[in-house]
């Protein structure tokens, strides 16, 4: 019996390929816990359109994230504080508040606060380089000018 395995199978082989098992073992437990399907053409065509379309989609995906990166890193956010008299900010800068305002002076960009890496908050003035991790190995930063007000 031929089957198309739907996930890695221990000592059978990895997800997508066809394999040649016995009748029983085929039924009885990889078919039966939904490990694999009956290979037929009609299932193995179904199954490379899913996975040509899942690439399609995560290019697409990957290609989007691309071109925030380079969207990013013309941009420098300005972000008013309050400051005191020893120059330090009256609380810091943490990514939530990057995510706002970055909503509000850049609305076309989409970002969220677990895509921005902050070693620790903003806790003063100047200029400050973030990095953002986006997914599917793109990295990419932008600049924080913090002003006092």
């Amino acid at each position: 019996m031929k089957v198309l395995l739907l996930e890695d199978v221990k000592n059978l082989g990895k997800a997508g390929e066809v394999c040649e098992v016995k009748d029983g073992y085929g039924n009885n437990f990889l078919i039966a816990n939904k490990k694999a399907k009956l290979a037929t053409n009609e299932v193995i065509n179904k199954y490379k359109a899913e996975v040509k379309k899942k690439a399609e989609k995560e290019a697409l995906e990957k290609a989007q994230k691309l071109q925030m990166v380079e969207t990013l890193q013309t941009i420098t956010l300005t972000i008013h504080k309050k400051v005191g008299a020893n120059g330090s900010l009256f609380g810091a800068i943490t990514k939530e508040e990057i995510t706002e305002r970055l909503k509000e002076q850049h609305a076309s960009l989409d970002l969220d606060k677990k895509d921005i890496e902050l070693k620790h908050p903003i806790k003063s003035t100047g200029i400050y380089e973030i990095e953002v991790k986006l997914g599917f190995g793109v990295v990419g930063a932008f600049k924080i000018d913090v002003v006092a007000e």
